[in-house]
């Protein structure tokens, strides 16, 4: 019997370190895009054509795991109305088996992201967050959850970007952890349950997900979001150039392989990668590449109906004409992060219309503000939403020239990286920065109406309550003694009075902001 015993044990061992072999298929930064979206020549995603790839991959792919890099909510009229319980129908549907948490998802407070949670048939994971005082969150938030695979258990851990309190609403309950303790903390965890094949679903971005690779033991595999990044060989004149290869394929500090993957934005495409651990747990081989969800795919019947049905609410409100542009409007993300944007123009614009009221000269978009551009033709509520998704009102600060220059100056530091804090301004005023000098000393003039800002003069600026209250960073907002007036106009109301209000808009760049030595 002690021998029977033995045999049973040394086979179980042998049985749960034999290789494995999974397929991967994720998506990040959906944003509640149901319909497809044009891009280019051409139109991308949608829900349906998503759901029939994924259940066709699942069904003849070995060992499917079906996973999220998180931001599932914010951008269409579909989240204004429904706050993400649309997209989890269609995430439950396609079977998906864990989601980092992205930023986004707080972007209506601890509440929102709770009902969603509880309607999530998978679990929703953020390693470095601590919800343990959010009573709504707090048994709905997980570090990690441990799948089984073919008899073998797979861990999955999550993150979302330390970004989190400057750029969404987590509430003050909900706390950051440090990110690379966190990780490793967790990684051990699972070590320490006999766990060798450890996935990050992350909402780092990019850059940081690399870093990560680079210094915590034990991830095997990165399914990325949070900075939208094509990875991947694609012949598609409608594509930007891919950012780096897929898988990007990072050394480890335990000496295996990381591989990190994305699959961009909006369902566009459905990343498919396929992985090979050895029977220690690393990755011994792999292969794979996005698959572009382009409109010559079928469209899952179930799937369609749904969309069909949660469209019937909003289509009238969706399909209202509120303006026109002959010439279109640019708010492409790349753009808006780095220079003067025709469409960040019109919503400084409207935003400075809107809080002249108020006593506004002067009014900032920031950059990560920015959501979307608006194609020549007719203007639709619908359009105006997905610019101007967040559901934010506007505030009207008095601030002095030298605070004025403090913060143009933060706009431009992180210039390189693309991040949200670049700020544009509305008209009559003008700002130059020169890319030469080290942060913090770039911006070498500023001026209003053609004069000079006066570092001591006070000047009242109207811009989003997110960035008024130190979003982005944005200290010298959240800080100043000045008078702060929050008018409770909503975003979306301001773009869509402008619009009404000047039946054609056909911005042009004007010199509002001027790059001095940009790196080739």
């Amino acid at each position: 019997m002690k021998f029977w015993l033995l045999s049973a044990a040394l086979l179980g061992s042998v049985a749960s370190a034999a290789p494995l072999t999974v397929t991967i298929l994720h998506s990040d930064d959906l944003h509640g895009h149901l319909d497809p979206v044009k891009v280019g020549q051409g139109t991308y995603g949608g829900y349906a054509r998503q759901t029939a790839l994924v259940r066709k991959y699942a069904a003849q792919d070995p060992n499917p795991l079906v996973l999220s890099g998180g931001d599932t909510f914010q951008g269409t009229l579909f989240y204004n109305v429904y706050q993400g319980l649309a997209d989890v129908l269609f995430m439950n549907l396609q079977g998906y088996q864990a989601m980092a948490v992205g930023n986004h998802e707080f972007d209506n407070g601890p509440e929102a992201l709770a009902r969603f949670a509880q309607k999530a048939q998978f679990p929703l994971l953020a390693a470095n967050l601590d919800v343990s005082q959010e009573a709504r969150l707090k048994d709905l938030i997980k570090p990690y959850a441990v799948l089984n695979v073919a008899g073998q258990k797979v861990g999955v851990i999550g993150a979302v970007t330390p970004d989190l309190p400057l750029i969404s609403s987590p509430g003050d309950n909900v706390k950051m952890l440090e990110l690379m303790q966190s990780l490793r903390g967790s990684v051990q965890a699972l070590q320490a349950q006999g766990i060798n094949k450890i996935i990050l679903l992350s909402h780092l971005g990019y850059p940081l997900e690399q870093e990560v690779a680079k210094t915590v033991p034990g991830i095997d595999v990165i399914v990325g979001g949070h900075s939208h990044t094509l990875l991947g060989t694609f012949d598609n004149k409608d594509f930007p150039p891919s950012e780096g290869p897929y898988p990007t394929v990072v050394q480890n500090p335990d000496g295996n392989k990381t591989l990190l993957v994305a699959a961009w934005e909006w369902g566009k495409v459905l990343g498919r990668i396929r992985v090979t651990f050895n029977d220690a747990g690393a990755v011994e081989s792999y292969e794979g590449n996005p698959i572009v969800v382009s409109a010559d795919l079928p469209e899952d019947p179930t799937a369609k109906r749904m969309i069909e049905t949660l469209s019937v609410p909003i289509a009238s409100l969706r399909a209202q004409v509120i303006g026109n542009t002959t010439q279109g409007l640019n708010g492409n993300r790349e753009i808006v992060r780095k220079r003067e944007s025709t469409m960040a123009n019109v919503l400084a614009d409207a935003a400075l219309e809107a809080g002249q009221k108020a006593g506004a000269v002067i009014a900032f978009v920031n950059g990560g503000g920015v959501r979307a551009s608006i194609n020549p033709g007719p203007i639709t509520f619908e359009e105006a939403i997905t610019v101007q998704p967040f559901g934010n009102t506007l505030t009207v600060l008095d601030l002095t020239g030298a605070e004025i220059k403090q913060a143009l100056e933060h706009g431009v530091a992180t210039w390189s990286e693309g991040k949200g804090q670049f700020l544009h301004v509305s008209k009559g005023m003008s700002y130059t920065f020169d890319l030469s000098k080290p942060a913090g000393s770039r911006v070498t003039a500023v001026t209003l109406n053609g004069q000079p800002l006066d570092d001591s003069k006070t000047y009242t600026v109207a811009m989003n309550t997110f960035t008024a209250t130190g979003g982005d960073g944005f200290d010298v907002f959240k800080n100043t003694k000045g008078r702060r007036l929050d008018t409770g106009t909503l975003d979306i109301d301001i773009l869509v009075n402008y619009f009404r209000a000047h039946p054609t808009v056909d911005a042009q760049p004007e010199g509002r902001i001027v790059i001095v030595n940009e790196p080739k």
